[in-house]
């Protein structure tokens, strides 16, 4: 396979993961010059040998961020996540909530009871009840995926 054709591949799998990282062209370490191995598109490779240059040499913190393109604060939230979880904790992941924040147990107990005494509420109307009960805003899309989910035996 066409070297530039790999270099594509593993461009688009890194995108798919996350691990694509957006600035490669601020990392000036040496090891990433001219060696097909150590790749700057990589966060995770780059974030791991900013951390083992620091832990084995005498780098100062500052000088390794620089090198490789980072911040401190990138630095020390790398370290701790390597601390606690190793490489695995180097992988970016997903940003925002995992699933339902708006949709407790609870609330999904009060549509039920709600959907109970009277079948035909419309989704609208659902989501009328939770935001006076629970204080919260849900839209009605929100409550047909829940409940769909809830049919389908997926919660």
């Amino acid at each position: 396979m066409d070297p530039k054709q790999r270099r594509d591949l593993k461009s688009e799998a890194l995108h798919r993961h996350g691990a694509l990282n957006p600035t490669p062209e601020r990392v000036t370490d040496p090891l990433f010059e001219g060696d097909e191995f150590f790749d700057s598109r990589d966060l995770v490779q780059v974030k791991y040998e900013m951390l083992r240059l620091v832990r084995t040499t005498d780098e100062a913190v500052s000088r390794a961020c620089a090198a490789f393109g980072c911040s401190r604060p990138t630095f020390y939230k790398a370290q701790a996540a390597f601390t606690q979880r190793g490489l695995p904790g180097l992988v970016p992941s997903k940003r925002g909530p995992r699933g339902g924040h708006k949709l407790t147990r609870e609330a999904l107990e009060r549509l039920d009871e709600a959907l109970a005494a009277d079948p035909s509420l419309t989704a609208s109307e659902l989501a009328r009840i939770v935001g006076e009960r629970f204080g919260v805003t849900v839209h009605p899309r929100t409550i047909q995926r829940a409940l769909a989910r809830k049919k389908g035996g997926r919660r």
